[in-house]
């Protein structure tokens, strides 16, 4: 989560943050390098073209080359900054081949996650602040995790039962509308063991501050346990796992 005068991106936790990072960090780097170049032409020409030194200013309006030359090049910044910005919206767009598929439901003011490859569904609403337990993060923990095994690609699906809500993870890299009568799809591959926070950012109602998001990676064996320990401790079993067990 972020920290007290935090001024970078959080720590990446998945390729598509660390990817986001690395544009980031690279579009900082060009626009530094335009400033820097914009003010010292103009630092230039306040010394060189002032009044004392021209007493008779110049009446030449137009030199074709200096045109040419700032119409050209900020097109050729915008067309290098194009390419590594398509390419990262190709690879976050979606998973080419999923380990898993979580369904992600928006609701006011709460989430609903399936995972149906494993029979497990649960709800997950923000722990109020008198419920916190230590090291528990105010507004950012929840009473459920989204629990995923370290280094699978998890897809993710995400759709809304009432409003537009938005499922969103800073060091997962992951940022997508839950639209009510549409499935989107997104995805994150985490690369190690963690917690890590999210919140609705989409403007959803009266308690959109109160929608946080919990996800942890874990190892593959303690994934496995945590799905059968869902799965028992469901009352009557999960709505999925009944459906399996009906077919």
């Amino acid at each position: 989560m972020a920290r007290p005068w935090q001024i970078q991106m959080q720590d990446p936790a998945s390729p598509t943050m660390e990817m986001i990072r690395s544009l980031n960090d690279t579009l900082n780097l060009i626009i530094v390098a335009i400033t820097v170049l914009v003010l010292g032409l103009v630092a230039f020409i306040l010394w060189r073209f002032r009044a004392s030194r021209n007493p008779e200013p110049a009446r030449w309006s137009h030199n074709t080359a200096l045109e040419l030359a700032w119409t050209t090049l900020p097109v050729l910044i915008l067309v290098a900054i194009a390419f590594p910005s398509f390419r990262l919206l190709y690879f976050m767009d979606r998973a080419q081949e999923a380990d898993m598929t979580i369904k992600v439901t928006g609701h006011q003011w709460y989430w609903s996650y399936e995972y149906p490859d494993h029979g497990v569904s649960f709800d997950a609403n923000m722990i109020q602040d008198a419920d916190l337990k230590p090291g528990q993060p105010r507004m950012l923990a929840t009473d459920n995790h989204v629990v995923v095994p370290v280094g699978a690609s998890v897809r993710l699906l995400m759709t809304a039962d009432d409003v537009i809500h938005s499922w969103a993870v800073p060091a997962l890299g992951v940022k997508t509308d839950n639209v009510p009568g549409r499935l989107n799809e997104t995805w994150f591959k985490p690369l190690r063991a963690g917690l890590w926070y999210g919140m609705c950012s989409e403007l959803c109602g009266v308690n959109h501050a109160f929608m946080p998001i919990t996800v942890e990676a874990v190892p593959p064996d303690q994934f496995q346990a945590w799905t059968e320990r869902m799965k028992a401790e469901a009352p009557g079993g999960t709505a999925l796992a009944r459906a399996e067990e009906g077919q």
